[in-house]
């Protein structure tokens, strides 16, 4: 469960376009049951090892006909709710949480990544890979920010976030280009170059620190083989700062620390890893801050995140319960009051491998 996308446990282009070749079983990428809001969910990883590909979809309030649909509505889907063997997480925590992400990206890694992408060779338009979409929050901030035609491919566990996702999508992109989009349903831990053929950048929001080493590595090396760039923002770092200052403070961020490691999991680690694998396949990687700031405007968000940290920490060290809850009325009570402030540190990660052909 990573700081940036916790929910407590159990809680919470219009027009059409021919669809980029589908993902076959053997090189399917998808969000793994994790991702955006995901951090909480058991893996399953083995439940589905197939990959659905829907069709493409209008934009957002758009339907197949362009007839404005009017304001999209996340719906509230009961917390918690099993599907496929794993956890399903209410669009509304994702709703909550989106306009707090799209302050804390790091904006400075776009120069960067334009120049690339612009200078990609052989491009009629941007092909983005989104992995883990959630309900397609990393779209609607990117899309707007880059010039040109793009077609996105979302890729998640989840249909019912999919279904948001694809219909919440944005229209257009900066230069007020056409964007469209297809989902893709699947659950495999493995992404290899050829699933990338044709990709012009992989984006992931919250996802790094639920990977294991060796799927770090498979990303790294399918976007090395593939020559396309890597945008990896909101990637947990193990460090959280609370205004004013409890004494249980400390234990309970040790305790979800070793709550995000666990199994085979990076975890607060996973940002290390990527830097060092991407820079290992030849990329050039560059890392910025990407700081949660949460005050007295964010205090709904703040509560639910205050509720899913200290549970963390508590399922990872039962011994703290008693003390652990108290802590949370105390924290509760001050956020509802708006005297709490929290920033919840976490970094993003540009990764620009060599293009294919080595232009």
């Amino acid at each position: 469960m990573s700081s940036t996308s916790t929910t407590p446990a159990g809680t919470p282009g219009h027009g059409t376009t021919t669809a980029e070749p589908g993902l076959d079983e053997e090189t399917t990428t998808a969000s793994l049951g994790r991702g955006e809001g995901t951090h909480t969910a058991g893996r399953g990883r083995d439940a589905m090892t197939t990959t659905e590909t829907e069709a493409v979809v209008p934009g957002q309030g758009r339907d197949s006909q362009g007839r404005d649909t009017g304001t999209i509505r996340l719906g509230d889907r009961t917390r918690g709710e099993a599907t496929d063997d794993t956890t399903r997480y209410a669009p509304e925590w994702l709703e909550l949480r989106e306009p707090v992400d799209a302050a804390a990206r790091a904006a400075e890694l776009l120069d960067p990544l334009r120049i690339r992408l612009a200078n990609l060779p052989g491009r009629g338009g941007l092909v983005i890979h989104d992995l883990g979409c959630g309900t397609g929050s990393m779209g609607r901030w990117l899309a707007p920010r880059l010039d040109g035609p793009q077609h996105w491919v979302l890729h998640d566990r989840d249909p019912y976030l999919l279904h948001f996702a694809a219909v919440g999508s944005p229209r257009s992109a900066a230069d007020g280009s056409r964007v469209t989009v297809e989902t893709q349903r699947g659950d495999v831990a493995r992404l290899t170059a050829d699933a990338l053929a044709g990709a012009s950048l992989v984006t992931a929001s919250a996802l790094l620190d639920v990977l294991t080493p060796d799927e770090i590595e498979a990303l790294a090396a399918a976007c090395a083989g593939a020559g396309c760039p890597a945008l990896l923002t909101l990637s947990v770092v193990g460090r959280v700062e609370l205004t004013p200052a409890h004494p249980l403070d400390d234990e309970i961020t040790a305790a979800f620390n070793d709550h995000q490691r666990r199994g085979d999991l990076l975890g607060p680690e996973s940002i290390n890893a990527a830097c060092d694998a991407f820079a290992r396949h030849g990329a050039t990687v560059r890392v910025h801050p990407s700081a949660w700031r949460l005050g007295p405007d964010e205090s709904a968000l703040t509560a639910e995140w205050l509720r899913g940290w200290v549970g963390a920490a508590v399922e990872q060290r039962p011994e703290l319960a008693a003390r652990a809850d108290a802590y949370l009325k105390e924290r509760l009570a001050a956020c509802e009051a708006g005297e709490l402030n929290v920033v919840v540190h976490h970094s993003d990660l540009l990764a620009l491998a060599r293009p294919a052909g080595g232009a």
